[in-house]
């Protein structure tokens, strides 16, 4: 993952919690770096590590953890570095969502490196809409359902995220159903 990812964990871990607690959490996983460059690619091990030692270093659960960090990246990443891409998504939440698979095609103009996700959209109804999520890294679909939830802040739309397919069940993707 791009530097800018870390960056953003360790700009949540700081802003929460202090500077000594992002020193615990790097010494807790052993990365032992000062500082993340945004355009660099990095290990995705470097970005586990870091979700796992917070984890463990706030006695957080990992899913509340990833969580915590979408909804942080839409929030306070995403408008930070990203606000004109944010704000070109739609007007609200159902049009973010229905150009959200075109979205990574804009990003990768910054980021030529990137390995971005998939999405795709089904089931578009008046409140909810069916979000496919295709990923080659496993074990994220909470950190999806934080970017879910911190798009509907964003839109203040209150949200509802049911994960109804999963690869950890067996499917080949995650299917997220939004509603609002």
């Amino acid at each position: 993952m791009y530097g800018i990812v870390n960056q953003a964990i360790e700009d949540l871990v700081k802003s929460g919690f202090g500077d000594d607690k992002w020193d615990k959490v790097k010494e807790r996983c052993g990365v032992d770096m000062d500082f993340f460059i945004s355009n660099e690619p990095y290990d995705d091990d470097i970005t586990y590590k870091l979700a796992g030692a917070v984890s463990e270093e706030m006695n957080i659960s990992p899913d509340k953890v990833l969580q915590s960090f979408g909804e942080w990246w839409v929030l306070k990443t995403g408008k930070e570095k990203y606000g004109g891409l944010m704000e070109a998504g739609g007007n609200n939440l159902k049009e973010f969502l229905i150009n959200l698979p075109i979205f990574h095609n804009r990003i990768m103009l910054i980021y030529p490196k990137l390995t971005p996700p998939e999405f795709k959209v089904s089931h578009l109804g008046k409140n909810s809409i069916h979000l496919h999520y295709f990923s080659k890294r496993e074990g994220l679909q909470e950190f999806v359902r934080g970017l879910l939830s911190g798009l509907g802040k964003m839109y203040n739309t209150p949200v509802n995220i049911e994960l109804i397919e999963s690869r950890m069940a067996g499917d080949d993707h995650e299917v997220f159903k939004v509603s609002w």
